[in-house]
């Protein structure tokens, strides 16, 4: 709840705006003079600052820029019925963000402070995009070793014109790495232009790459430039690249190799200067060695290749980007955070859609949970899929029960005695990934160097 303070010397103004404003849902606490004003300001710093020019002890645009040494973001709304145009500019000069002349009535209060406060909301907005892309101007979220390899990576091909082939699984956030290459090089002025492969068909993704001119197919009106001319002098990238078509895949090779080409149906040889920056979810050198996929496109594409671990294999990443992810939602109401318990299972699931539901994931918790820490309530939205197949359950439940934590312990006990401690094939038995399988150990006090 916004904290509003009133100060003004009149009581039964006081009484009127904080009646208003109480009932407008504000949480509101008052003062009849400017040093009392002060004291509550500094004892409890209040989101917004209704302040009259003429008080005792201390007057209004003395308050005004007390308060703003001390809080420069402060918003501020000064209230006088004794102003003039000279009281109102000094008043904006010394910060304040508004002014409301006396009388006035409760809508225009109303809207004077609903305004200041989505003036701040956009302002923190603004900071955090400034926070974000601050420093080198780019942000890759994770400090795990297969992130920190990415991150040197980016750094490294970034100033050079080389030709990138970014390989991970769906949602691990290869269009970003793409965009931080961008970001990092000397072409960060020009565009940044992309094209997603697998959403056309091959006639639409060849007008849409290369142009066309008027009357090359039906519907073509008129003439129209493409991906790689609005692209000149900037980065194309060029997403889900295994999906394109053994055709454009030619085109596409000699465009790497002369950097020229023709629109649809024309006959004027087009130059560029176009860095390439492609993506895939796919093993692109093995769909290259069965036909696939043009062997000698594949070696111009990937002439740096780098690959993006998916999120099960970088668990230790998935607090640092919960807690972006909640940033991003500022515009849903004030900043939630995760509790311990959430964290937990959090980092114990498997994450099949990588960051892509991660992000998901914690949106709906965010749209769920009521209170600013979200609990274990506000997770029942995670299903983790079953890694048991179909068919008969492995042990028959007695009648009269079982425990599942010792259950679960004994086949934690039973997967490392059977591989010798060898963690990762301990892992692979139980279906979990090597992070879900440590954590397991530790929740159970399980040594993880059984047998070593």
């Amino acid at each position: 709840m916004r904290k509003i303070l009133i100060a003004d010397d009149e009581a039964n103004m006081r009484w009127v705006l904080e009646r208003a404003l109480s009932k407008a849902g504000y949480d509101v606490e008052t003062a009849e003079d400017g040093q009392i004003a002060l004291d509550r300001a500094f004892s409890e710093r209040p989101d917004l600052v209704l302040v009259d020019l003429k008080m005792p002890k201390i007057d209004g645009i003395s308050v005004l820029k007390r308060l703003k040494e001390h809080y420069p973001d402060l918003m501020i709304v000064m209230m006088t019925a004794h102003g003039n145009t000279a009281t109102a500019v000094e008043a904006m000069k010394s910060g304040a963000h508004d002014y409301l002349m006396k009388p006035f009535d409760i809508d225009e209060l109303l809207i004077t402070v609903r305004k200041a406060f989505e003036v701040e909301s956009l302002r923190e907005q603004v900071d955090y995009l400034k926070e974000e892309f601050q420093g080198d101007g780019w942000n890759l979220v994770g400090n795990s070793e297969g992130m920190k390899a990415v991150k040197h990576l980016v750094e490294r091909v970034a100033p050079t014109p080389a030709t990138v082939l970014i390989q991970g699984e769906s949602g691990t956030g290869k269009e970003l790495v793409a965009h931080a290459i961008h970001t990092l090089s000397p072409r960060v002025n020009g565009p940044f232009i992309r094209v997603n492969c697998a959403a056309l068909t091959e006639t639409l993704l060849e007008s849409e790459l290369f142009g066309h001119e008027k009357g090359a197919f039906t519907g073509a009106h008129a003439r129209k430039s493409g991906r790689f001319e609005l692209a000149d002098g900037g980065t194309l990238f060029l997403d889900e690249i295994g999906e394109l078509s053994f055709n454009v895949q030619a085109k596409l090779l000699r465009v790497l190799q002369e950097r020229t080409f023709e629109r649809v149906g024309g006959e004027k040889t087009i130059k560029v200067d176009v860095r390439i920056i492609a993506a895939t979810n796919r093993d692109l050198l093995k769909e290259a060695q069965e036909g696939r996929f043009r062997e000698d496109l594949y070696y111009r594409l990937s002439v740096f290749p780098i690959s993006i671990p998916p999120l099960r294999e970088r668990g230790e990443d998935i607090p640092n980007l919960a807690d972006y992810f909640l940033k991003k939602l500022s515009n849903y109401g004030p900043k939630k955070s995760l509790s311990q318990e959430v964290l937990t299972r959090l980092m114990a699931y498997d994450w099949p859609g990588n960051v892509r539901e991660l992000e998901n994931v914690v949106e709906r918790m965010v749209i769920i949970s009521q209170g600013a820490v979200i609990g274990l309530d506000g997770l029942s939205i995670l299903n983790n899929p079953s890694k048991v197949e179909k068919g008969a359950l492995p042990f028959v439940l007695p009648p009269e029960g079982v425990s599942l934590e010792e259950l679960e312990k004994s086949f934690l006990q039973q997967a490392m005695e059977q591989t010798g401690g060898n963690q990762s094939q301990a892992a692979k038995k139980l279906g979990l990934s090597r992070h879900a399988f440590l954590y397991r150990l530790e929740k159970y006090g399980i040594d993880p160097h059984w047998g070593i």
